[in-house]
């Protein structure tokens, strides 16, 4: 049975990590160890890890706190090696057969002979505080078609839905960023031009929304155009974006398709380029799957925001 290391950054979390670690280390896959990097937290959450750590039900690690983006790729350089990694939020619950169902569907993409970064994320419910089903994120029956397209604009996986193989995982390790949008976002950059992303209807998750979340998954439609709207036109979102796509294509453009290399240039000039806004502008296909969405990075474009 192939080995899958659970990486798991808390801050804080005293009030769910219990349930949370319960349903990782209770999971149907037998062969799974837990990492914790601990990123200075002040309320009892350490309490609690050193109970596991004393257990030796997980392995921990006691940090400054350094946010949670570098908390995680801490974890993907420090922690032991494995199949497959997984990455872990405080506040959710995962369903029981997570592991199972993410080792079955990377099992059959996996080639012995030329190995290459894999990276499998799933549906999941949505709940509220108290964990009370509140919806599914994706209605059954719809599928989504990740592509490089999408990741140079949108993280469509998230962490806490995200299993990753051990070739993601060594990229990720030798090129640690310095400028990710996130931890998740940069795994799937790295699948997504390298090697191959998988997505699976099935939900597998409980993702708890608190007012702690950093993700704004669940929110209602009015929440989420003003969260929107703050992260898009107040601060420097997407000159952060910019940054880490020319991190990006500094390590990685002469292992990209000559196709996706041409699109990652677009979103690599360190100036307004009309061509480029252009180009973008009139492209043929999808950057995004929601309607509204698709007109909002269809904007920014113009504007030169992206």
């Amino acid at each position: 049975m192939k080995k899958v290391n659970v990486l798991l950054s808390s801050y804080n979390g005293a009030d769910h990590i219990k349930e949370q670690i319960d349903s990782i280390l209770n999971q149907t896959y037998d062969n799974i160890e837990l990492y914790v990097r601990d990123d200075g937290s002040t309320d009892g959450t350490l309490d609690i890890l050193k109970e596991y750590e004393a257990d030796g039900k997980l392995v921990l690690e006691q940090g400054k706190n350094v946010g949670f983006i570098k908390s995680f790729l801490w974890l993907v350089r420090h922690c032991g090696e494995a199949d497959y990694y997984a990455y872990a939020d405080q506040d959710d619950v995962w369903f029981p057969d997570k592991i199972s169902m993410a080792v079955e569907m990377l099992d059959k993409e996996e080639n012995s002979d030329k190995p290459l970064p894999l990276l499998y994320f799933s549906n999941y419910n949505i709940c509220d505080n108290d964990l009370n089903f509140v919806s599914m994120h994706d209605k059954q029956g719809v599928e989504k078609h990740p592509d490089f397209a999408n990741a140079l604009v949108d993280c469509m996986p998230l962490g806490f839905n995200s299993v990753f193989n051990d070739a993601a995982r060594r990229y990720i390790a030798k090129d640690t960023p310095k400028f990710s949008c996130g931890h998740d976002w940069w795994t799937y950059l790295v699948c997504q031009g390298l090697g191959k992303v998988i997505y699976d209807n099935r939900p597998t998750v409980s993702y708890r929304r608190t007012d702690h979340n950093v993700s704004a998954g669940g929110m209602s439609f009015i929440k989420f155009q003003i969260w929107r709207f703050k992260k898009f036109f107040l601060n420097d979102y997407f000159s952060n974006i910019r940054k880490m796509l020319r991190e990006y294509e500094y390590y990685y453009k002469d292992e990209l398709s000559k196709k996706d290399k041409k699109m990652l240039a677009l979103f690599t000039h360190k100036r307004y380029n009309f061509i480029a806004m252009i180009k973008k502008l009139f492209y043929p296909h999808r950057f995004r799957n929601g309607i509204v969405d698709e007109l909002m990075v269809r904007f920014l474009f113009i504007i030169g925001k992206l």
